[in-house]
């Protein structure tokens, strides 16, 4: 009983919590949208399935919370389901002016601009928080100066020395230690140029940054790309960065943009062999980093959120059919034809999106129990 209670504080409530902030965020922004474009509204739900608990407001709006609190969505004045697939009988049922107030049909611009807010909405929820964590606590930097050189490592066979300076990667500036981190580790067996300054003389060392597998804190382990250089106190002068509100806000994009990237460098590292698909994480993975940054305190959970919301954005604005960025195609598409993709076409690609959407979640869910078991 007391190891049930201890899982389900320590890892199924923090998971919770910060899912539904994620997903009510989200679909706040389709609703806020939707609304000020004169869309009806039938349901906001956090979760799927049965309702729990809900109310109706003045409007109209079903407001709900469902049992499987694994997602959410905004359902609109003609949609057949959740997925914002229309309801082509009642759609024929309805009057001009009634049809006017559907999702259907609005005009191209303002359903365009309903999908995208979720996204949207996403990207801001994680600057926000970004900004507030930088805002309070600052953040930790070191300069990209090398303390130590691991004996074997790329590093070492480039010859890079302790004492050297390191001025840019492949031409892009580095600032801090941690810039450099970034960029080597997500190009595993990818050669690199790296700049240095010794002695006062620049000059640019070839080398590949070998895969290596390591663990965290807590065990969890990841393949990343390392050249094998160490700083410390002494050479990298660790200090605190302190920001402005208005400084932090643009740390917190950029910051948000660093997760947008380094996404994109793992799926293309993933499509070209060079990285394994077994880090593709679930709701398992999910719940166990929420659970695990519970215990360092609620800037790291925030942390994590704001890390999550960045990567539920991205994952929506996929061209996949049932998410938000597929809807976008189509309505591409609707803006280049004049009219709107056949409803045959949508079916076929809808059945296709949720199988692949399926798919996904099935692998990453058997990535989450493989890497508990292993």
């Amino acid at each position: 009983m007391t190891v049930m209670l201890s899982l389900i504080l320590g890892y199924i409530v923090p998971f919770i919590l910060v899912l539904s902030l994620l997903v009510f965020v989200h679909e706040m922004g389709h609703y806020l949208v939707g609304r000020w474009s004169g869309i009806g509204i039938v349901a906001f739900s956090i979760g799927f399935g049965p309702e729990l608990a809900g109310f109706t407001d003045k409007r109209g709006t079903r407001w709900k919370l469902s049992a499987i609190p694994l997602g959410g969505y905004v359902k609109f004045l003609g949609d057949e389901d959740a997925s914002s697939k229309p309801d082509l009988a009642r759609l024929a049922t309805l009057s001009p002016t009634e049809r006017e107030r559907t999702f259907a049909g609005a005009k191209l611009w303002k359903r365009a601009l309903t999908v995208a807010a979720g996204p949207v909405a996403n990207f801001l929820l994680a600057i926000a928080i970004f900004a507030v964590l930088f805002g309070i606590y600052g953040k930790q930097v070191a300069d990209p100066v090398v303390a130590e050189v691991k004996p074997e490592s790329a590093a070492a066979e480039a010859g890079i020395q302790p004492g050297d300076l390191l001025l840019a990667i492949d031409g892009t500036r580095v600032v801090t230690f941690d810039d450099v981190r970034r960029y080597v580790s997500v190009r595993p067996d990818m050669p690199i140029v790296v700049t240095v300054e010794r002695a006062g003389v620049k000059q640019d060392l070839k080398m590949t940054p070998k895969r290596e597998t390591i663990e965290d804190q807590f065990g969890n382990k990841v393949e990343l790309g390392l050249i094998g250089i160490v700083t410390n106190q002494e050479s990298g002068n660790f200090r605190t960065q302190t920001f402005t509100p208005l400084q932090a806000v643009g740390e917190g994009v950029v910051q948000s943009w660093h997760i947008v990237t380094g996404t994109f460098d793992y799926i293309g590292n993933l499509f070209a062999g060079r990285m394994k698909a077994d880090q593709l994480g679930g709701p398992i993975r999910v719940a166990q980093a929420s659970g695990q940054m519970a215990t360092l305190g609620v800037a790291a959970v925030l942390q994590l959120a704001a890390m999550l919301s960045v990567s539920i954005g991205l994952l929506n604005l996929m061209p996949v059919p049932v998410l938000d960025g597929g809807h976008l195609v189509f309505y591409a598409v609707e803006a280049i034809r004049g009219k709107p993709v056949g409803a045959a076409a949508q079916e076929i690609a809808f059945r296709i999106g949720l199988a692949m959407v399926l798919t996904l979640m099935v692998f990453a869910t058997w990535n989450d129990i493989s890497s508990l078991i292993g």
